[in-house]
C-alpha cells in the first residue's frame, strides 16, 4: 500500500512540502516544523527519509535562484562544523532523544527571536556582529546535527548568520548553497541507515511537483519583498518556530 494513499497522511504531507518549499524558497527555519508534522503520521526515521529527496529537489531550486548572491566566508566556515554534526548525529542515531533535543532547539530559537525583535524594535539600526569564523563552525556543528536528524538546521544557522545583518538576498543565497551541500552529504548516512525502501522513494517522487510549485512561489515573493521588513520577518518566524518545537518537544 502507498504510503499517499491514506487521505490524512496524504494531507499532512503536503503541508510538510509546503513548508519546505517556503523554507528553500528563503523563510529560512520554518522548514524545522515539517519533519515534526510528518512524524504525526509515519514513523520519525521514515518521514526525515522521505523528506530528504524533496529538499534536494527544491535545494536545485534555490542554489539556481540565489546562485549570485551568496557568502562563501560564511559557508568556508560553516560547512566543516557541519560535517561533524552530520557523522555526530548518524553515529548516535539511536541514542539522540530527539525530544529533548528539539525542546532545547525550541528554547534557544524562541529566546533568540525575541531578543532580536526587542534590540531591533522600532527599526532601529544595530551593528552588524563581527564574530569570529570559528563560532560559525560551532554552529555549523548544530546546523549539521540537527539538519540530520530532522531536518532542522535552520534555527543555528540562523542564529549566526542573522546578526551579520546581510542583504537579505544574500541571506537566502548563502543558506541555499549551505544546505545543499549538507542535504547531499547527508545521503550516505541515510543509505547506511537503509532508510530509502521502496515506498519512501515513491511518495518522495509523486511529492515532487509540489516541492517545485511550493518552492518557486516562494523564490518569487522573496526577490520582491522590502529588505528591511525580510530580518523582523525572519525572527518574528523564529518566535513561533521556537515555541513550536519547544511544545512539541516537552510534550513528546
Amino acid at each position: 500500500m502507498s504510503i499517499l494513499a491514506d487521505p490524512a497522511t496524504l494531507a499532512i504531507l503536503v503541508v510538510a512540502v509546503v513548508l519546505l518549499g517556503m523554507a528553500k524558497g528563503g523563510l529560512a527555519g520554518v522548514g524545522a516544523l515539517a519533519t515534526p508534522l510528518a512524524a504525526l503520521v509515519l514513523p520519525p526515521a521514515t518521514a526525515a527519509a522521505l523528506l530528504l529527496p524533496v529538499l534536494i529537489v527544491q535545494d536545485v531550486i534555490s542554489v539556481w535562484s540565489f546562485r549570485k548572491t551568496w557568502d562563501g566566508w560564511i559557508i568556508g566556515w560553516m560547512l566543516p562544523g557541519a560535517a561533524l554534526g552530520i557523522l555526530a548525529g548518524w553515529y548516535y542515531a539511536e541514542r539522540v532523544n530527539e525530544a529533548q533535543l528539539m525542546a532545547a532547539l525550541g528554547a534557544i530559537t524562541l529566546a533568540f527571536g525575541l531578543y532580536r525583535l526587542w534590540v531591533e524594535r522600532g527599526g532601529r539600526i544595530v551593528a552588524a556582529s563581527q564574530s569570529p569564523g570559528w563560532g560559525g563552525s560551532l554552529f555549523g556543528f548544530a546546523t549539521g546535527l540537527t539538519s540530520q536528524i530532522a531536518h532542522a538546521g535552520g534555527p543555528p544557522f540562523q542564529m549566526w548568520v542573522t546578526p551579520r545583518r546581510l542583504p537579505h538576498l544574500v541571506f537566502i543565497g548563502t543558506s541555499s548553497v549551505l544546505f545543499a551541500l549538507i542535504n547531499w552529504m547527508k545521503v550516505p548516512a541515510y543509505l547506511a541507515l537503509g532508510a530509502f525502501p521502496h515506498e519512501v522513494v515513491v511518495a518522495a517522487l509523486l511529492l515532487m511537483p509540489l516541492a517545485i510549485v511550493s518552492t518557486l512561489l516562494t523564490v518569487r515573493w522573496m526577490k520582491r519583498m522590502n529588505p528591511e521588513r525580510f530580518y523582523v520577518l525572519i525572527y518574528a518566524l523564529m518566535v513561533l518556530l521556537g515555541a513550536k518545537l519547544l511544545w512539541d518537544g516537552l510534550s513528546g
